[in-house]
């Protein structure tokens, strides 16, 4: 018998009170680096309004991984801000996940103060200046820094940590065989550029134990030739299931710096994003080139659906389905469909109290239009560009 998704489900050693996510989406509510009331403010709304597990995003491993300056390093300054983050959502009966991660070659050097590293040297876009590769003492730096972080995540009260390994991130730079072109240990076939994310996901499971869940963002498709394609995820995610150090995988897909509306799908911002910009980041989005930049593709409700039951197929470990999901009949066919959780993003930033009503039955569906103006709003702090003033996120 298929569960409901809002029946409880266990997440490793996490009982969720139901199967509901809050998607990672990058808050914009930390401009120097540290947990906000604002962030808190956030978080709290989905809590409040019902969804089962809440995810903190972006957490950077180290400071040349945040994508931008403004984001937070996990550690010791980070940790009491963090508690005090958990400690707020847990009394709204709410878990809390932290998306942990290296941005690679999504980090903008030029904010961070620091080169930004890949798996192969390449031009940034972001920062205009050259991304190095990443040598055998940066993999073994930034997998020490994994651990460190996750030891501190789990002082602070995480009840989640999602590794990132999607969105051509540090780890997704290496499993794409277009932007690695190593000829070392850690390049070549898939076995061989799959061995950061597996020895990443060994590391911090050997530090946390059965403290936390422990689960995996990867890729469905990464969306431009040379990323990630279905089989190659579908062979990773086997990897990592073989090797047993993860609780769940969530399916996304696309590339933060090479096709980004592969993940978001339906209406292209090109204006609003180009007002957030740099001046010659600005100009260059409003060339032709730039533009092409954000491809159109439609929305269409559960767009990751059909990849994603290739993988329901190949896979026995928990899954949880992301990308467009609105509908209450969307969640429960998934439900039938064997997944085991369903992510939501734009529709809970739109309606933080959606999961609420579609549970008490004031709703079917979330109002969500997939416009995609929240996507520029990352910059001055993420928001549905639609909310009346008066629907704004409260205080915490």
């Amino acid at each position: 018998m298929r569960p409901s998704v809002f029946s409880p489900v266990d997440l490793g050693p996490v009982r969720l009170r139901n199967r509901t996510v809050k998607a990672a989406t990058f808050e914009g509510r930390t401009p120097a680096g540290e947990v906000t009331d604002e962030l808190i403010a956030y978080h709290l709304a989905p809590a409040r309004g019902g969804i089962g597990l809440t995810t903190v995003a972006y957490l950077a491993v180290a400071p040349e991984g945040r994508t931008h300056a403004e984001q937070i390093v996990i550690g010791p300054r980070t940790l009491p801000g963090l508690a005090r983050l958990t400690d707020a959502v847990h009394a709204e009966g709410t878990a809390v996940a932290g998306q942990v991660g290296h941005a690679g070659p999504v980090a903008n050097g030029r904010s961070n103060g620091v080169h930004a590293i890949s798996a192969s040297r390449m031009p940034s876009p972001l920062s205009m200046q050259m991304i190095r590769a990443a040598s055998e003492r940066d993999l073994t730096r930034v997998t020490r820094a994994y651990v460190d972080a996750a030891r501190v995540l789990v002082r602070a009260g995480f009840d989640v940590l999602e590794l990132h390994m999607a969105h051509s991130y540090l780890i997704s730079s290496f499993l794409a065989p277009g932007l690695n072109r190593r000829k070392d240990r850690w390049g070549g076939p898939l076995e061989r550029r799959a061995r950061l994310g597996r020895q990443v996901a060994r590391a911090v499971r050997e530090e946390v134990g059965g403290a936390v869940a422990l689960t995996a963002k990867i890729s469905v498709s990464d969306g431009f030739r040379g990323g990630v394609t279905t089989e190659e995820g579908i062979a990773f995610a086997q990897l990592l299931e073989a090797d047993g150090h993860l609780d769940a995988l969530q399916l996304s897909g696309g590339s933060s710096l090479m096709n980004p509306m592969y993940l978001f799908r339906g209406e292209t911002p090109v204006a609003e994003f180009a007002d957030a910009m740099p001046t010659i980041v600005k100009w260059g989005m409003k060339t032709p080139v730039g533009r092409g930049f954000l491809k159109r593709y439609e929305f269409e409700e559960a767009y990751f659906k059909e990849k994603a039951l290739r993988f329901r197929r190949e896979l026995s470990m928990p899954l949880m389905l992301l990308g467009g999901i609105n509908r209450l009949e969307t969640m429960e066919q998934a439900m039938a469909d064997g997944f085991d959780l369903v992510a939501m993003g734009r529709a809970v930033l739109r309606e933080p109290d959606l999961v609420n009503r579609l549970q008490a039955g004031t709703a079917t569906e979330g109002i969500c239009t997939h416009c995609n103006r929240c996507m520029p709003t990352i910059y001055t702090g993420t928001r549905c560009v639609e909310w009346a003033a008066d629907e704004a996120i409260p205080t915490a």
